[in-house]
């Protein structure tokens, strides 16, 4: 079975107005002559960063034909997202909800979502280290040489805690090599370490704001596949926290969201302009700078990555759809566990 991988209609600029014109979606922009229609039926959702306008009657159809909205901030932090009436196979949520309590399973599960993210992430350094200088180099390579043995600690854990405990360990040691790896242009400060709610440097803001993007891609696969988004085996369960859709996205932080921001600013496609600072010390993208990300976003789902049991190349954008299908197997107990994505 293949899927098509459709747009995402992302808006972005302050008081834009989207309505629902017989089949497609009129679009008009403040201070802008004229309006845009782009067909529904090319669409896979909208998502809007900001202060934006939907008519009732969009949001219905919308809600009708499964097309999720999702309403980020203008930084990019998630805010609600609007699915429809829920989809799938009643009998794949319920044996979701049954193996969440049970500690084999779950800890199963966690643990190779855990081990996905790490050799992801160890991958993107060891790749990292073959075009930096000596310095940096061996640094890099030593960070590598702790996520080979989180990974090694991550087989032997036999609780959530030990893995969240290890996961976090991987993290630190990943980010803490990631400031070699980054390039960013001249006025761009350097990358010093992770820090988030808010992002206080440009490196960060863009880094939320591409989790952000790669949040929503994995909440639609687990949606269109079936599954809770809200029921997860690594994220512990709490009112309004999509766990699901966290657990799925640690393997894919590295490669999708990490890789796409290290390209961004390495090639000087982000610069200090695209970046503003508010009071208080947090800085966020602009306008021009938002625009440049999801349009190189929308570019970046459709590379090709190759996925062993797929036996196939696979869209980025598509790639958390095939996860999700392999989760549901495995919950139906059509395979013995799940395994990760990792890049080759």
């Amino acid at each position: 079975m293949t899927t098509e991988l459709l747009n995402t209609l992302y808006v972005q600029t302050q008081g834009a107005d989207l309505r629902l014109d017989e089949d497609t979606v009129r679009v008009r922009l403040p201070d802008a002559p004229g309006r845009r229609t782009l067909p529904l039926r090319r669409l896979d959702g909208i998502v809007l960063y900001g202060h934006v306008n939907l008519s009732t009657e969009l949001i219905t159809r919308c809600a009708q034909d499964a097309r999720p909205i999702t309403w980020m901030s203008r930084s990019g932090r998630y805010l609600a997202r609007l699915d429809g009436a829920v989809r799938g196979n009643v009998l794949l949520r319920h044996a979701q909800h049954q193996l969440h309590d049970d500690h084999d399973t779950r800890v199963g599960i966690a643990r190779n979502m855990v081990a996905g993210k790490i050799r992801n992430s160890r991958w993107i350094l060891l790749r990292a280290a073959r075009d930096a200088a000596p310095g940096p180099r061996a640094q890099i390579r030593a960070a590598a040489a702790d996520l080979a043995d989180a990974l090694a600690a991550t087989a032997a854990a036999d609780g959530i805690d030990t893995l969240m405990g290890i996961e976090g360990a991987a993290a630190r040691a990943y980010f803490s090599a990631l400031q070699h790896v980054f390039r960013p242009a001249e006025g761009i400060p350097a990358f010093l370490h992770r820090n988030r709610r808010p992002p206080t440097d440009p490196v960060n803001a863009l880094l939320s704001f591409a989790y952000g993007l790669l949040r929503g891609l994995v909440h639609g696969a687990a949606e269109q596949v079936g599954l809770d988004p809200y029921i997860g085996y690594l994220h512990g369960l709490r009112p309004g926290k999509p766990a699901l859709s966290l657990d799925l996205m640690e393997e894919f932080r590295p490669v999708l969201a990490d890789r796409f921001a290290l390209t961004l600013l390495n090639r000087r496609q982000l610069r200090p302009e695209h970046f503003e600072h508010l009071a208080g010390g947090a800085v966020r993208l602009t306008e021009d700078g938002r625009k440049t990300v999801i349009s190189a976003w929308q570019e970046w789902k459709l590379q090709t990555w190759e996925h062993p049991l797929a036996g196939r190349d696979v869209p980025a954008g598509l790639l958390p759809v095939v996860q999700a299908r392999l989760l549901s197997r495995h919950l139906r107990g059509e395979l013995p566990g799940y395994l990760p994505w990792t890049a080759a």
